[in-house]
């Protein structure tokens, strides 16, 4: 037991990247708008029987509806919640409540001695990451783990040669009968795929399912996708004859995974990081978080994700807007933009964050160009575009630069009347990712000030 709060003690994070929060970093960890308001109304003292804090833990017991008050518990190792009420949100109101109670009131909160209920919770979770720390010493059976990626590599490549199948025959069938096609369709290939242990292609083939096929022209979108998927499907067969560099980007496509562990021991860019925005998307029974960071010193995008089951407690929360010290270390890659954090220190001093952006649309097609011509099958990083305005033309909304060109807005951003509010008709430093063929502004720099999209 010891030795397990030992290495949580060791692996903390300064209180300041959980506690004293602004009440929109807070809820910033909300699941939903339901989520945020209840945990407003339980941020009141009268709802907690009872409240604590040490170096390793947040608690408290808030009186419900039922006789016995619900235990509320947040591991300061990372931002980790437990509660004992049968909400399946994560986190729950009363965690949400709880960080907001102790941020607005931190005198309520005396240090004291980790009741039962906690001290097992977080002596069980520094037991887990001593074990993973044990296992991680144990010597590697290199003849079976070369029999098993044998085996993988062979199943793999068996599937990519379906796939092409599949896809040719798309293309000799044509693409116009395509919005006719039951979800089954889809979902048997991307099955397949999975079976080939392969589950990189099975999400591209799931991106694929997803087209708008009700919207007009969506066939460019749908071709590019297929294309990609195609690219990526050949490169594998033909994989000995391109760069090490590009089999790596190949490799991590398809879903063959790296040791973070290991990464993690290389030299890393220690730098400030500004969070752009967070996006989470469903993948079957998994959640994959994409965190996007900037480096305000190294000018240079990064992409952190976390792959997590619906309740299951995540090794560290990032929260939009706010600039973090870290060192990140970067994926082999021919565009690396995706990278481990090997460590994290607190926040980052203010949010005065003033950035060197691109200087309109057409040096963002030229990158693109560049991107694409060196890696076609690569995710679409963040861009960071100097004076940009919002506009209507026709039934859309267009960013038009200061000579005059046009990105599309795309249809589903939700925050349209915020931006134009924050704009007032001038021009704005914004931060976007590709969506389609459209542009989802994910953030805007207001009087140096970056304000992120929720």
């Amino acid at each position: 037991m010891r030795e397990a709060f030992y290495f949580l003690f060791l692996k903390r994070h300064h209180l300041n990247q959980i506690l004293q929060r602004s009440e929109e970093q807070i809820f910033a960890l909300a699941p939903d708008e339901a989520s945020k308001k209840a945990g407003k109304d339980l941020a009141n003292p009268s709802k907690w029987v009872s409240r604590g804090i040490n170096e390793l833990a947040l608690w408290g017991e808030c009186q419900g509806s039922g006789s016995k008050p619900y235990q509320t518990q947040v591991d300061l190792s990372a931002i980790a919640f437990k509660c004992s009420c049968p909400s399946r949100k994560f986190p729950c109101k009363h965690g949400l409540g709880l960080l907001l109670l102790e941020s607005r009131n931190p005198d309520l909160f005396n240090d004291a001695e980790m009741p039962v209920w906690v001290a097992d919770w977080i002596n069980k979770r520094g037991e887990k990451e001593v074990k993973k720390l044990t296992a991680a010493d144990k010597p590697v059976d290199e003849v079976a783990q070369a029999k098993r990626q044998e085996a993988r590599t062979k199943k793999v490549s068996e599937g990519a040669v379906e796939l092409l199948v599949w896809i040719k025959d798309i293309i000799r069938n044509g693409i116009l009968s395509l919005p006719e096609k039951h979800a089954a369709y889809w979902d048997n290939m991307a099955r397949r795929m999975v079976d080939a242990q392969a589950p990189g292609l099975a999400s591209m083939i799931r991106e694929l399912a997803a087209t708008h096929f009700w919207k007009e022209n969506w066939q460019p979108v749908f071709i590019e996708k297929l294309l990609q998927l195609y690219l990526l499907a050949e490169s594998y067969q033909h994989l000995s004859q391109i760069s090490e560099i590009l089999q790596q980007d190949v490799l991590s496509r398809i879903g063959f995974t790296i040791n973070q562990d290991e990464l993690k021991t290389q030299v890393g860019i220690a730098d400030n990081w500004l969070v752009l925005g967070k996006t989470i998307e469903a993948e079957g029974p998994l959640s994959v978080e994409q965190n996007w960071l900037y480096g305000l010193g190294s000018q240079r995008h990064a992409l952190i994700l976390q792959f997590y089951v619906k309740g299951q407690n995540l090794p560290f929360s990032i929260i939009p807007g706010t600039k973090i010290q870290a060192e990140l270390v970067f994926f082999t890659s021919i565009i690396p933009y995706r990278a481990v954090i090997k460590t994290m220190g607190g926040i980052a001093g203010d949010m005065n964050s003033p950035v060197k952006g691109l200087s309109g649309w057409l040096e963002y097609t030229n990158l693109q160009c560049q991107f694409s011509s060196s890696l076609p099958f690569h995710s679409d990083i963040p861009v960071v575009i100097e004076k940009l305005k919002p506009m209507k033309m026709g039934n859309d909304w267009y960013l038009q630069d200061e000579e005059g060109y046009l990105g599309r807005i795309y249809p589903g951003f939700e925050q349209l009347w915020t931006l134009m509010a924050l704009s007032g008709g001038a021009p704005l430093t914004m931060s976007l990712i590709k969506k389609d063929n459209d542009h989802l502004p994910i953030g805007i720099w207001s009087q140096h000030i970056y304000q992120p999209f929720k």
